[in-house]
């Protein structure tokens, strides 16, 4: 899958209804948290944008993800997409996501072509109300992580998504003795799962009914690679 092939995917996705809901519960920890499709929320929660950039890279389309490091809170340690809080002063989400991807691993937001927006998804533990916003740069990025908040930055493979090894099941702790049953996409020894798991199966569901035909068949043709976890 080129570059261009990608985005004439999306852009061809955005024009329809988005699955939302019933692509997210694919990827979702179980028990399932129904708070994360309320629309009656408790107190306003807070807005943050993260940017699906898709870039390309020796004939293959790539998007990156970001560890962050371990600090006392919610999301230390975990995998997900470069973003943050919208700021008072950012005119709108969009800003916020690429602002936040410029700063924590150094893109040049000024060549990202924004092609839209995925379903926004709550997080209830942090009160996030997260818009994942899409884009496309025509060459690969050189990469700057900001220390303070990436641990490391984890270039991914759009079609490795599609190969069932990346998928997998485990029971993750999550405080006071309670586990939860979490789907993962295991990607280059890292778990990925939680909101930015249940994004990305939004995702691979958006591209994949006119596109899982040419995907497999792309898929089978190149040379196969190990993606899951060792």
């Amino acid at each position: 899958m080129t570059i261009d092939q990608l985005k004439e995917l999306l852009q061809q996705a955005f024009t329809k209804e988005l699955p939302g809901k019933d692509a997210h519960v694919k990827m979702a920890p179980q028990p399932l948290d129904l708070r994360r499709f309320t629309t009656a929320f408790s107190e306003p929660p807070k807005k943050s944008g993260v940017l699906l950039l898709f870039y390309p890279d020796e004939g293959a389309v790539y998007f990156p993800l970001i560890k962050r490091p371990q600090y006392p809170g919610v999301h230390s340690g975990q995998v997900g997409f470069p973003g943050g809080k919208m700021e008072p002063s950012d005119p709108n989400i969009l800003f916020t996501a690429l602002r936040e991807a410029k700063e924590e691993i150094g893109i040049d937001a000024g060549k990202v072509e924004v092609l839209g927006c995925l379903s926004d998804l709550y997080i209830p533990t942090s009160n996030f109300l997260v818009t994942p916003v899409v884009g496309l740069i025509q060459e690969k990025p050189s990469f700057v992580p900001e220390q303070r908040e990436v641990a490391r930055i984890i270039t991914t493979e759009v079609i490795s998504l599609f190969h069932p090894e990346v998928r997998k099941q485990t029971q993750l702790a999550v405080g006071g003795g309670m586990y939860l049953d979490t789907p993962y996409f295991a990607v280059e020894e890292e778990v990925v799962w939680g909101a930015t798991a249940m994004i990305l199966s939004e995702l691979i569901q958006v591209l994949d009914q006119k596109s899982t035909i040419m995907v497999k068949r792309l898929w089978f043709l190149l040379p196969q690679r190990s993606y899951a976890a060792q």
